[in-house]
């Protein structure tokens, strides 16, 4: 198949610029000067499809690099399956996802990937890869860090809270990075003093402060950026590559860029509720049927911050100055019958976790509207840098010739309602959105998987299994 993309606005993470694309196969072949194929060219007989993008925008397909597709959390698992969860990213103008497969403590890392890799086989819409989480450090986990290497798996999560399910200690955490250190593969953090919050909710819990706003008031920012801070100096000490997951604190925001201002490999992700969503709006939530619980629609963990003392700002401003390089989603989808209600009278048996895979792109699009970011930062944060931050760019990240054809047609006078019922955009396996009421002045209009349209005309084209793994390099952000 050849497709033809003309008339369009090009956007990359470098510029901007009108230009033809041409499609060949699963890659794209050139970049051109409008209208300069059509010259003396038989386009009929040479090109398959041709689409017409004027007044919109051609960027390349969105990368998010943190989803938990059917992921086992808190006695249930996460609602989205690898089938549905990469069918809504598509929806949402995203073509590649990098999933994270699940160790437990005693179990081993190697037949953990197996397992995620089973699970995922053709059942994706979408392209996808994996990180790997570690939760106890053995011997044999950093003999599979080598492992996993030749795999294409080249980042791995560790976890400073969630005792007894996640959380590795100081010292665990200390040999998986000596050994990043050694084989280049990058540290991801999920930094949060576990101990202190572990306090802090059984002390709201006896107190009878039961209900979901007290699930962010037990994980303070302080314990945030305690935790960041101490991932910062374990990489420091060992000379490893750091990305710290879920940022949601501006002190550990400051932590960071303190870090990377002392030439320090460290990275930050945010995400879209931390952009937009806010403790007081989850504590104000009250309806009918859930009452003073709704608010657990919003848990989340790192979980929300307070609008009064401005992290959400401080989250658009660090986009912005580079000091926060990414947005990722977390998407961790639970539904509140049957999940979310299991913590109906204790908020920390909640599932923790929010579904934004398929709103991410417009979120962030949002936010070039709103003046909060430029158009081609938007495409950075969204699909360059996570190419780059995880060994695919080159490939992905970039509409270039060589690159896999994941282009997005996108129209910034079209329109967006987020939310669940009719005339809105919600095809995440969930009872509920998140992003309920949510308006975004764009519209995802047309995707283009490896050269596949599987989204066009508000129709799905694509099928599962469409998605193919992709083996990941080292970082190319690495010095």
């Amino acid at each position: 198949m050849k497709t033809l993309i003309i008339n369009g606005t090009v956007v990359n993470s470098t510029g901007t610029a009108l230009a033809d694309v041409l499609i060949d196969g699963e890659r794209i072949a050139a970049v051109l000067a409008p209208g300069s194929l059509l010259l003396g060219f038989d386009v009929a007989a040479n090109v398959d499809t041709v689409i017409d993008a004027t007044g919109k925008y051609v960027i390349p397909g969105g990368i998010d690099a943190h989803t938990h597709m059917e992921m086992p959390f808190g006695g249930t698992n996460a609602s989205d399956t690898f089938e549905t969860g990469t069918r809504a990213a598509a929806w949402g103008g995203t073509t590649t996802i990098v999933d994270f497969v699940v160790q437990y403590a005693g179990e081993n890392v190697i037949d953990q990937y197996n397992r995620w890799q089973a699970k995922a086989a053709g059942q994706c819409a979408i392209d996808y890869g994996f990180h790997q989480i570690l939760s106890d450090v053995q011997d044999s986990s950093l003999v599979a860090m080598d492992e996993l290497l030749n795999e294409g798996v080249s980042s791995f999560k560790l976890f400073m809270a969630y005792k007894g399910v996640f959380l590795s200690d100081d010292g665990q955490i200390t040999k998986a990075m000596q050994k990043a250190a050694s084989n280049g593969s990058m540290i991801m953090m999920h930094a949060e003093n576990g101990s202190v919050i572990d306090l802090l909710v059984q002390q709201a819990i006896a107190a009878g402060n039961t209900s979901p706003y007290f699930h962010g008031t037990t994980r303070p920012w302080q314990a945030e950026e305690e935790a960041t801070h101490r991932a910062i100096m374990l990489a420091n000490l060992t000379g490893a590559p750091l990305y710290v997951v879920h940022v949601s604190a501006k002190q550990a925001v400051a932590q960071i860029a303190t870090a990377r201002d002392n030439g320090q490999n460290v990275f930050g992700e945010t995400c879209p509720q931390y952009l937009y969503l806010s403790l007081e709006e989850q504590l104000g939530a009250r309806s009918d049927q859930w009452g003073a619980f709704e608010g657990a629609k919003w848990v989340c963990s790192t979980p929300l911050r307070s609008r009064e003392e401005g992290h959400q700002h401080h989250m658009w401003q660090s986009l912005r100055t580079n000091d926060i390089q990414m947005v990722s989603t977390d998407h961790c989808p639970f539904c509140m019958k049957g999940q979310k209600d299991m913590g109906l009278n204790d908020f920390s048996k909640i599932p923790n976790g929010i579904g934004s895979v398929e709103h991410r792109m417009d979120l962030l699009y949002q936010g070039v509207v709103d003046r909060q970011i430029s158009l081609e930062r938007w495409v950075e944060v969204t699909s360059t840098t996570p190419a780059r931050m995880f060994g695919m760019y080159g490939r992905k990240g970039v509409i270039q010739p060589g690159a896999d054809g994941d282009i997005v047609i996108y129209d910034p006078n079209g329109h967006t309602s987020l939310g669940i019922g009719e005339g809105r955009s919600h095809h995440m396996n969930m009872d509920y959105s998140a992003w309920e009421g949510f308006e975004i002045d764009g519209h995802v209009d047309t995707v283009i998987s490896r050269g596949r349209v599987i989204i066009d005309d508000h129709q799905y084209l694509g099928a599962k299994g469409d998605g193919k793994y992709f083996a990941r390099g080292l970082s190319q952000y690495l010095i």
